[in-house]
């Protein structure tokens, strides 16, 4: 396809479903097959798609681990502080206000990856748009290429078979001409005596 800015600025605010979610894409292929380009686009999205869901997924189960750690903490409140520095109960503090920390630093690298993959996830599936269209595009100009080119064989076998019914009809016409003559000729007597041996 032509990568024109006018065509691009064209498809900005065009609702594109995914691609990868449609049956009715899957379709398009169903009959030639998906091309080798199609194939890896379609694999890059899904992939893209894949680790949206799983980064949700994580973010979710540190969400859980946040609440129980706060809990946690909550809970070893009492009965701690600087007259029971060492006890099990600060230890256990510090150890779940060290993991609060990592749940922290973990969640953000997960917000921002999920705040980058709808983009690139538009951006895969334009792609993979564009290049779905470029082959039924270009299946559909050699459809209409082969549907021309048989076109023209039926015109040419139609041209050639009007031709051979009248020559068909000159041979008919002129064997009944040359039966006819005979038959003035000769008489029904004599034809039919030839018509009898020349039908055997």
């Amino acid at each position: 396809m032509r990568d024109t800015a006018g065509f691009k600025e064209a498809m900005k605010g065009k609702k594109i479903p995914l691609l990868v979610l449609d049956p009715a894409w899957h379709r398009l292929f169903s009959i030639h097959g998906k091309t080798d380009r199609i194939r890896e686009l379609e694999g890059e999205l899904n992939e893209l798609l894949a680790e949206q869901g799983r980064c949700r997924e994580k973010l979710l189960h540190l969400h859980r681990l946040k609440g129980v750690l706060m809990n946690n903490i909550i809970e070893n409140m009492d009965g701690a502080g600087a007259e029971y520095a060492g006890s099990l109960k600060n230890r256990r503090l510090a150890e779940d206000s060290r993991l609060i920390g990592e749940v922290d630093e973990k969640s953000g690298i997960l917000e921002e990856r999920l705040t980058r993959l709808p983009g690139q996830i538009q951006q895969k599936n334009e792609e993979l748009m564009t290049a779905s269209m470029e082959y039924c595009y270009e299946k559909m100009r050699t459809d209409q290429r082969e549907a021309d080119r048989i076109a023209g064989e039926i015109r040419e076998i139609r041209i050639a078979l009007k031709k051979n019914i009248l020559k068909k009809q000159d041979y008919v016409e002129d064997s009944r001409q040359i039966y006819s003559f005979l038959h003035d000729i000769f008489g029904p007597q004599v034809i039919d005596l030839f018509d009898m041996e020349y039908e055997n």
